[in-house]
């Protein structure tokens, strides 16, 4: 391999990038202690078994120097860089970093052009790296595309969003998506005694207490950089008081809450409203304010997390609780004019009320069936006696003819045909036995029957002096 440098910038010109810039500077004394523990070999990468495994597409592309253009989707401090950085250290090829923040389609178009020239020339392959690929827009995206399609340069495109809805669709069928799971706490709590024994970290200068490395690892949320960070400003906090010990208090002081995985714009925004929604729905009161809390505590809009609540309250809980939809709007309009921190009250008293409240998605159904029926072309006329008979002639036509007025029958309800005859037999409403749609299932039976002409009583004086209510 030739002098030129394993990392470069696009401009391959200025000052060296500093710490964290460069994904091959990690050898000198100040760089933070993730950089320095960076692993320099594809075995020494903490979880991420199936991408280490034997064979797989990541080895063949390291180990084997194998040309190709991969994605690299997980969340934050699950080994993305780290990924970019074993491909600059172990393959014959020339790494270049570009910005998705500030890089533009000028600079993106200028480095696939020198790539290809190199190419022309006989020169190293080149592996562009690009971190953060969902902060492209799909002009600086699109630009990337030639490189890619003509292999002018091995991609590799790092985000922590859902490349599906970050990444355009053309990018996205040309690499090779690679999903890095969450990283276990027992994956961090390895990463951080490897960190402290070993000489590229602290060299075994401190020891680390049981306890205050369960602190960390509970603190880091699952982020490998985080822990390491954490890590070492837990060791500077001994340090600077005289001892070789890391202790809880240390870990305490050094970091003094825990870190939340959670973007509003990414999959953590989406599920964690999906958990929040179904342990709801699920009627576990602790599990639905262990995940409001946490939408909380990250800065959610209240108003989005009052308006998922409304449409709860009428798909889940609909009739068999007539106050939740109430309650959610009330809850709603309170977090309009009040704002956090005291709207996290108000969104407390909504979810408990109803994760409480009985359940019933008759209403979600009932109108997803109706709604089937008539996009299936289910529909027909309306029958005459329910069609406007105000205009002059509509009589003649036979509009209103045998209609017969509810409020004449002393029950309020008379036998009618109101559907049209494609559906009249349609039972689109099912009320449940759940709460207070129970009480409304009796009624619902009863008025169904008169209006469908089933009542054995209709006909009786005991079944019209009745009321039907």
């Amino acid at each position: 391999m030739d002098a030129e440098p394993l990392f470069e910038t696009p401009a391959a010109a200025g000052p060296a990038p500093g710490p964290g810039g460069s994904l091959s500077d990690a050898s000198h004394a100040s760089a933070p202690l993730a950089v320095r523990m960076r692993p320099t070999s594809l075995d020494e990468l903490v979880g991420q078994d199936a991408l280490r495994q034997t064979g797989s597409p990541l080895r063949r592309m390291i180990e084997g120097d194998r040309s190709m253009s991969v994605v690299l989707w997980g969340p934050p401090g699950t080994g993305k860089t780290t990924i970019a950085s074993l491909v600059s250290r172990q393959t014959d090829r020339r790494f270049v970093e570009v910005s998705a923040v500030s890089a533009g389609v000028k600079e993106v178009r200028e480095t696939l052009a020198d790539a290809r020239r190199r190419l022309a020339r006989g020169e190293r392959e080149t592996v562009l790296f690009v971190d953060e690929v969902h902060r492209f827009s799909k002009a600086q995206q699109d630009a990337l595309l030639p490189g890619v399609e003509n292999r002018w340069v091995s991609l590799i495109a790092a985000t922590t969003e859902n490349p599906h809805f970050s990444v355009i669709s053309p990018l996205l069928s040309r690499s090779l998506l690679l999903t890095l799971e969450p990283l276990t706490d027992a994956d961090i709590a390895a990463l951080v005694d490897r960190a402290v024994v070993d000489e590229r970290g602290l060299g075994g200068a401190v020891t680390l207490d049981p306890q205050a490395r369960d602190h960390l690892v509970r603190l880091a949320g699952g982020d490998a950089r985080r822990a390491l960070t954490y890590l070492e400003a837990a060791a500077d906090a001994a340090v600077s008081d005289g001892s070789e010990r890391i202790g809880v208090d240390d870990a305490a002081r050094a970091v003094d809450r825990a870190a939340l995985r959670y973007d509003r714009q990414g999959d953590q925004h989406y599920d964690v409203t999906s958990a929040l929604i179904k342990s709801v729905r699920g009627s576990d009161v602790d599990a639905a304010l262990h995940y409001l809390a946490r939408m909380v505590e990250a800065g959610e809009d209240p108003r989005f997390l009052a308006r998922r609540l409304m449409i709860l309250a009428s798909e889940d809980i609909g009739l068999a609780d007539p106050t939740a939809l109430p309650t959610a709007v009330a809850g709603a309009q309170a977090v309009a004019m009040v704002g956090f921190p005291e709207a996290r009250i108000i969104l407390s008293q909504v979810v408990i009320a109803l994760a409480l409240a009985p359940k019933s998605n008759a209403a979600c159904t009932a109108i997803d069936a109706a709604l089937a029926d008539v996009r299936a072309g289910r529909a027909g006329a309306v029958p005459a006696a329910l069609r406007d008979a105000h205009y002059p002639g509509a009589k003649s036509l036979g509009h209103g003819h045998d209609y017969r007025y509810a409020h004449d029958d002393p029950r309020g309800v008379v036998e009618q045909q109101y559907a049209p005859d494609a559906i009249a037999d349609s039972a689109y409403y099912r009320p449940t036995s759940r709460g207070a749609e129970a009480q409304l299932m009796t009624r619902w039976e009863r008025l169904r029957a008169i209006v469908r002409g089933h009542d054995s009583a209709a006909g009786s004086d005991e079944g019209r002096s009745g009321s039907a209510r």
